[in-house]
């Protein structure tokens, strides 16, 4: 064979790896209104930038016919390329290819890209559309999910990890995803669970759909694994490239801060009106957040789930920084087991990647109830309490109307080393609200005045003095728990001056091992 012969078998061979499972399967997978691997790389990455690992890398399992089916690339595309000039590794597993299932061979060539994104310091994008282990491998394909799993593990924190769920992910699979960073689900066309419908109704009689176990609707709202639901491939594809933004390539670097053409003294007087007089009206903070970042540009997670929390990433002066809010608009904002689990991960997620902590907070206090107690609200508050004082990024907290109670403490108070806290002249901060203090104080005395109306004045006239002193924010302030008190309309200022500060902020935790969350 001479040269001119070798080159044109490797050309062969590679257009061979570029058919996968061939023009019916990837027409079958076009149908289900989803891309092939190789289309979801090319979309992602910049144009031109892939360079493909193991393009010619096949199974070694002969039994039960395999030997008879083999194909270039064994289901998954692997390699690395750019977005938006960034280095980044990717994996792409091929649902034409075997059902997507993983093999021994399969989980090398991911575990490949996984130890060199580790090396140079890059992010790692997982795109999963998999059936799952490969039966006829047995026990290799589940010591290659293991594989997967611990690198996975030793990557948290360290590097970026991105899981896009583009089809199916069931049993031990959905392992990986949940130990990455950020899940990404298309709606209608992917499902996550451990056990299928199928084992549900031999186990436990349960009839369900695989998209009502595990769709992405389901995890989007009612389980918070999924922490964008996306409409299609196509917003998933970008929410990826967006996600990406906001993060540096490691732990050791910063996140890149971009021009912004936005004034950093914008003044927007609509904020010095937005609190209703009434401390029990609702009002939508995300009307705030868009306010004060750049370009009214906020990328909300769990944007379904725990809706009285909100979080998400926004800039600014170019900036990026994450945001914890309170929302008033959805159970008076209150913190329940799943609002805490929420900002928690995020705020984890945040101190991991050196990205400032931005806190509004506007919190009656924690949700009461046997449900809660039941369910380890004590544990999950914990949680978010334990990431605050953990965290060592720049944290500024603003306290925009109520701040009761333990609630005060968790949501980024002083005493967590936030390192500036700011109030609005609406900020109430207090051990519980005037009529509940009250009661305590002055519960008995009340219902030993005989005449109704007298108890009622005397009542309300107590409670008025409870919020002279304390539906302020200047008891605290007194005592240096507030550094300020603002005027609304210049927190954006305020904010964008506080990071510019504190760019340079250096905090050590002590020696350890690793921290002992309560989980």
């Amino acid at each position: 064979m001479n040269n001119q012969d070798k080159l044109q078998q490797l050309i062969d061979l590679r257009i061979k790896a570029r058919e996968a499972g061939g023009e019916k399967r990837i027409a079958a997978q076009h149908a289900k209104g989803k891309y092939t691997a190789r289309e979801r790389i090319e979309m992602i990455l910049d144009e031109g930038s892939f360079e493909e690992y193991d393009m010619f890398v096949t199974h070694r399992t002969t039994d039960f016919g395999m030997a008879d089916q083999v194909y270039l690339g064994d289901g998954v595309i692997t390699g690395h390329g750019t977005i938006d000039g960034r280095i980044v590794y990717i994996f792409s597993q091929d649902f034409t290819v075997f059902g997507g299932s993983l093999s021994e061979t399969f989980a090398q060539k991911i575990c490949k890209v996984m130890d060199q994104a580790m090396k140079v310091g890059a992010p790692l994008i997982g795109i999963n559309d998999s059936g799952g282990a490969r039966i006829q491998e047995g026990v290799r394909s589940l010591a290659g999910y293991a594989e997967i799993f611990q690198r996975n593990i030793m990557a948290s924190g360290v590097i970026p990890q991105i899981s896009a769920v583009f089809g199916p992910c069931a049993g031990g699979a959905v392992y990986s995803p949940a130990l990455t960073d950020c899940i990404i689900m298309s709606d209608k066309t992917s499902y996550m669970f451990v056990t299928g419908p199928k084992v549900a109704k031999t186990v436990t009689g349960e009839t369900i759909t695989e998209e009502d176990l595990g769709g992405a609707t389901v995890h989007a709202t009612k389980s918070g694994v999924a922490h964008f639901r996306a409409d299609d491939e196509d917003e998933g594809i970008l929410l990826i490239r967006k996600v990406l933004e906001y993060l540096p390539q490691n732990n050791l670097e910063e996140p890149i801060v971009t021009e912004c053409s936005d004034p950093i003294d914008r003044r927007d007087d609509k904020l010095n009106e937005i609190i209703p007089d009434s401390a029990n009206t609702p009002y939508d903070v995300k009307d705030i957040i868009y306010t004060i970042v750049d370009d009214s540009e906020f990328l909300e997670f769990h944007r379904h789930f725990a809706k009285n929390m909100v979080v998400g990433f926004a800039k600014f002066n170019g900036q990026p920084a994450g945001i914890v809010a309170n929302q008033p608009n959805f159970l008076a904002g209150v913190l329940d087991i799943d609002a805490s689990r929420k900002a928690a991960r995020f705020v984890r997620l945040c101190d991991s990647f050196n990205v400032p902590i931005i806190t509004l907070v506007d919190v009656p206090g924690f949700l009461p109830g046997s449900g809660q107690e039941y369910g380890g609200i004590i544990i999950h508050g914990a949680k978010l309490l334990f990431a605050y004082g953990e965290a060592t990024v720049p944290k500024i907290t603003i306290t925009l109307r109520k701040s009761y109670g333990g609630a005060h403490d968790v949501m980024g108070s002083k005493q967590l080393r936030a390192d500036i806290n700011y109030a609005w002249p609406s900020a109430e901060i207090a051990v519980m609200g005037a009529k509940g203090a009250i009661e305590v104080l002055e519960g008995r005395k009340i219902r030993s005045i005989e005449n109704p109306d007298e108890a009622a004045k005397y009542a309300a006239q107590k409670e008025e003095e409870y919020r002279v002193k304390f539906a302020n924010p200047y008891e605290a302030a007194r005592y240096g728990y507030i550094d300020d008190v603002i005027e609304p309309r210049n927190t954006r200022f305020r904010i964008i001056r506080a990071l510019q500060t504190l760019a340079n902020k250096k905090e050590a935790l002590p020696p350890k091992k690793h921290s002992n969350i309560p989980l």
